[in-house]
């Protein structure tokens, strides 16, 4: 018998073995393909129950065995004669009697299978009892996996094909009807011997239960006792903190929850001489499950911290010791959420009582704080290597010091900035008294406690008001003088750029500050150099109007850094500089605009010229880069002129015109180039608007002309701005000259359709997606042209062939789009939604725009269903499903019974035997029954449940999708 058994397994443990080997990849994936099949298969159901059975299998393959019995009785029960379904669940329970000393892994795999049965076996009633009694007294553990799994599956699960009254109906027989038992079951077991009090399973068991039976009831039973006592036994202490924190989740209602909150208190803090121990043992694991489980109560009870400090204060002070105990910071991050919460409570009016009694913990707790911030003493004798060579140990400091800021920031809000900042101040004062005359160019002892309260005035620094006139009158001049150590110039100067809003109201301080941040551009650090840039770019930004006579030195400086600069320190620098421009007086503009940009726009076609060769990629992104420079002058720059008058910005940007133009006409295959241009003239739209008529042919033209040649989408996107601005009833902007683009708009829609027809929607995802978005402003201004002319069918069609594409970008605007454009079939288009208190006129949309798009669904509404059910059912990213469902919704609205025969024409193509028997009818039955009762929106409800569940049992046929395959687009104009 064993030996015939093996022959009908045999293939499946060959295809296991090649999977677990080293065999070529084309072999593992013709294994995956057989395994996948054959768990899908009515032949699984045996052969999974021969390889459990067998002595032959190994421990992986019994795992695949018992993990394919799981997902056959989840999924494809139906292939089973109900009256079966007896005998499957005792040859479970004799697997389960087989493993229930392990392997672990299968023993929990067949109790999700016997908990999957359970739920379906609807006629079982006496589910507890009959596992208990076959288990029996010895198999401890194997019931309390299975009672742990029970409610997981049944509360989370979901993927059981059931209807939502027969698994309500479920899921109170197997769950409410039965927390009583299992709690009685629980104190049972926990009382049974010592070691069973402190069983991680039970504990476990105990986490899962508090789904549905009340903490209170644990609580108050003396499996409370127990969850305690396994807080004091190393084997289960992890177990123990999980579920103790799932009991105080469990009190968050804290009205409801006082009495439970007295009887857990103490027994909480009676824990908190641990939290010393554990420190000074060293005991990493002790000291992070305490902390946790004390900062969750904090979080939880944060109510109850706030309304009876007095009573409550000892678990603040628990956590603050945490805090500042945690000398190797691995468990300090698990108190911030608490300190926010306890932030957002007691600087309420109604709190204060309470803000006062904690002042002191948060003043302590910023000290705590900025020690933390600290760097480490480095190991060994170079000074620079902190980490000891560990680069993500450096990585994840740096990420974890701005979380600790937060923290800082919060002390603000409780006990005032001036507070916070003066404990900075303290500790760069005391450290130049005790260190300062020991500093010198290469040696700066102690930096580690300098940097420290840098950073935290750099954290601290959004919270302070350009008003505050205590602390940084004194701090700023020390920082200007911060030894020329890397790490602490650094911080000084990301510190300095901090606080430019408060240097623009006391412009007294500006000089020195910039002084100290341009010679950081000069450092040989490029860090140093980075800080520079960044901050300069705020001083730039907020001291503009007093830096406006320094304009033409600025301009000095900024042509002799601009080139030693990496991309990203130009840009900031740029914008910097550029903000000083746009405060010049109005007939300054023009000249300072262009001696600034005139030396860039000479070094981007200095680096076009060498970007010709096919090779020069370094020239190509250069030449991006400056045009780069070039946009941010523009979007810095926004003088007020009145709309008689020339505008100076738009005066130089039709000089460049030609310029960036030819630099898109010479680059076509170059996207990064074409991107940036791009921008550049969506920009120029953006900031001067309707000024910016007098260039209007010739970027229109030019966009025109460079998606033609190109086909980037870049285009589509800067053609949008263009139609957005100039647009029927916008201000200042003449009907012809809203008809010329609503012409250019048809020109680039009509150069889209005929790039797909040339080419797949894979191939052309970003176009899809900004062609598709531009689509949706223009049914937004031009519905009334649009909707009724000739370009209008092609359009939907190839929006209905980009819904084969399977990335999430294009698809959501592919679907914004439809749903727009089928609102126009109703009284009320998604886009006619303004204020009608508003100056813009109330969109009506008429009968013949209605009757123009149901004459297009008419037309292809069958091919638009089919699209949308099969991406549902196989291919669309989950996030697009509401879109996508809202879709189908929006087709039942306009022509409910046609809709209706479209989806059971579709359901009735699909795949042999992906469909269960009767499952489509049902299905049809529904929907129908409430069109009948005009419930349209719950028919949405209905096909979602259907997808979703047709999705989980199948994957996509590798055969392909047969009569539902989409076709090509196709456009002969």
């Amino acid at each position: 018998m064993a030996a015939s058994g093996a022959e009908g397994f045999a293939p499946v443990l060959a295809a296991l073995s090649t999977m677990q080997s080293n065999a070529e990849r084309s072999q593992k994936s013709e294994a995956h393909e057989y395994l996948e099949k054959f768990q899908k298969s009515p032949e699984a159901w045996s052969t999974t129950h021969s390889i459990l059975s067998t002595t032959d299998a190994t421990a992986e393959a019994k795992l695949f065995a018992a993990t394919t019995l799981k997902g056959k009785i989840t999924y494809d029960l139906d292939q089973l004669p109900r009256q079966s379904l007896p005998a499957l669940r005792d040859s479970i329970l004799n697997f389960l009697t087989t493993f229930r000393d392990g392997p672990r892994p299968i023993r929990t795999q067949l109790c999700v299978c016997l908990v999957n049965l359970a739920i379906q076996m609807i006629e079982w009633k006496d589910v507890l009892q009959v596992v208990g009694s076959t288990l029996g007294n010895s198999g401890g553990d194997c019931v309390l996996d299975f009672l742990r799994v029970l409610p997981e599956e049944v509360t989370e699960g979901r993927k059981i094909n059931l209807t939502e009254e027969d698994l309500t109906c479920r899921t109170k027989e197997l769950l409410e009807d039965n927390a009583t038992q299992v709690l009685r079951l629980l104190t049972q077991y926990s009382q049974s011997s010592t070691s069973a009090a402190s069983n991680p399973h039970l504990l476990e068991c105990i986490s899962s239960w508090l789904r549905e039976i009340p903490a209170a009831d644990v609580v108050t039973s003396p499996l409370f006792d127990a969850v305690v006592h396994a807080l004091s036994v190393e084997a289960s202490f992890e177990a123990a903190v999980d579920c103790m924190c799932t009991i105080l989740r469990d009190t968050r209602e804290v009205d409801e929850s006082i009495e439970i909150i007295q009887l857990i208190y103490p027994r909480l803090m009676s824990l908190r001489p641990r939290i010393g121990e554990a420190a000074e043992s060293d005991d990493e694991d002790t000291f992070k499950g305490l902390t946790r489980m004390f900062a969750e109560a904090g979080e939880h009870w944060v109510v109850m911290i706030a309304r009876l400090p007095n009573e409550f204060r000892g678990l603040v002070e628990a956590i603050l010791e945490c805090c500042a105990r945690d000398t190797d910071r691995d468990a300090i991050a698990s108190t911030f959420l608490f300190w926010y919460e306890l932030k957002q409570m007691i600087t309420l009016d109604k709190y204060k009582p309470a803000r006062n009694q904690f002042a002191d913990v948060f003043a302590r707790l910023v000290d705590i704080m900025i020690k933390h911030l600290e760097y480490p003493k480095p190991g060994g004798p170079d000074e620079t290597d902190l980490f000891d060579g560990d680069r993500e140990q450096e990585e994840k400091f740096r990420e974890f010091r701005h979380q600790m800021g937060d923290v800082l920031k919060d002390c603000c809000d409780v006990i005032t900035v001036t507070e916070c900042l003066g404990k900075a101040f303290s500790l760069i004062q005391q450290w130049i008294s005790t260190y300062g005359a020991q500093a010198t160019n290469t040696k700066v002892p102690h930096w580690q406690e300098l940097e420290a309260p840098l950073f935290s005035m750099r954290a601290m620094g959004r919270m302070v008001s350009p008003e505050e006139n205590i602390v940084l009158r004194q701090v700023i001049p020390l920082i200007v003088q911060i030894p020329n150590h890397e790490k602490l110039r650094f911080q000084a100067i990301m510190a300095l750029g901090r606080y430019t809003d408060w240097t623009a109201q006391h412009p007294e301080f500006l000089q020195p500050q910039l002084n100290f941040v341009i010679a950081g551009f000069k450092h040989q650090s490029n860090e140093v150099v980075k800080a520079a840039a960044l901050a300069f770019r705020f001083f730039g930004t907020d001291c503009r109007r007093l830096l406006t006579d320094h304009v033409t030195q600025l301009h000095d400086f900024y042509e002799s850094v601009l080139d030693e600069l990496p991309p990203a320190s130009q840009e900031e620098i740029t914008e910097g500089v550029a903000c000083v421009v746009s405060a010049q007086p109005l007939d300054k503009i023009y000249p300072m605009f262009k001696a600034y940009c005139d030396p860039i726009i000479k070094r981007m076609m200095s680096r076009a010229n060498d970007a010709k060769g096919a090779e020069d990629e370094a020239a190509r992104l250069a030449v991006a880069d400056y045009v780069q420079l070039i946009t941010i002058f523009i979007q810095q720059i926004q003088p007020y002129v009145s709309p008689s008058l020339e505008n100076p910005a738009v005066k130089y940007c039709q000089e460049i015109l030609p310029v960036m133009s030819a630099i898109a006409e010479n680059f076509t295959s170059s996207t990064p180039i074409l991107e940036r241009v791009c921008r550049c003239w969506r920009y120029m739209v953006l900031s001067y608007r309707t000024a910016v008529l007098p260039l209007l042919p010739t970027l229109a033209q030019q966009l025109a002309s460079g998606f033609e040649n190109s086909r980037q989408g870049c285009f589509l996107w800067a053609t949008d701005s263009v139609l957005r601005e100039f647009a029927n009833g916008a201000e200042f902007v003449e009907a012809s000259t809203s008809q010329a683009i609503y012409s250019f708009f048809e020109q680039q829609a009509l150069a889209f359709l005929r790039i797909m027809n040339d080419l797949p929607p894979s191939d052309l995802p970003d176009v899809i997606e900004d062609f598709f978005r531009l689509l949706i402003d223009a049914l937004i201004y031009y519905h009334g042209a649009l909707l009724p002319a000739p370009i209008c069918s092609p359009i939907f069609s190839a929006a209905i062939s980009a819904l084969t594409l399977q990335q999430e970008a294009p698809l959501t605007a592919t679907l914004h789009f439809l749903r727009d454009f089928l609102s126009y079939g109703t009284d009320h288009p998604n886009s006619s939604s303004f204020d009608e208190t508003s100056n813009t006129a109330r969109v009506i949309n008429s009968p013949d725009i209605q009757q123009c798009v149901k004459r297009m669904i008419a037309e292809e509404g069958e091919v638009l269903t089919q699209r949308i059910l099969t991406g549902m059912m196989f291919s669309f990213p989950h996030d697009c499903f509401p879109d996508a469902s809202g879709v189908l919704l929006a087709l039942f609205e306009i022509m409910p019974q046609q809709v209706a025969i479209w989806v059971k024409g579709t359901i009735g193509m699909l795949p042999a035997g992906t469909v269960k028997a009767g499952e489509g009818e049902r299905l049809m039955s529904s929907v129908g029954m409430k069109l009948q009762q005009g419930e349209v929106r719950k028919v949405r409800v209905l096909l979602q449940d259907f997808t979703n569940s047709y999705r989980r049992r199948n994957v996509a046929p590798r055969e392909g999708l047969g009569r539902l395959e989409a076709t090509r687009f196709r456009f002969n104009g």
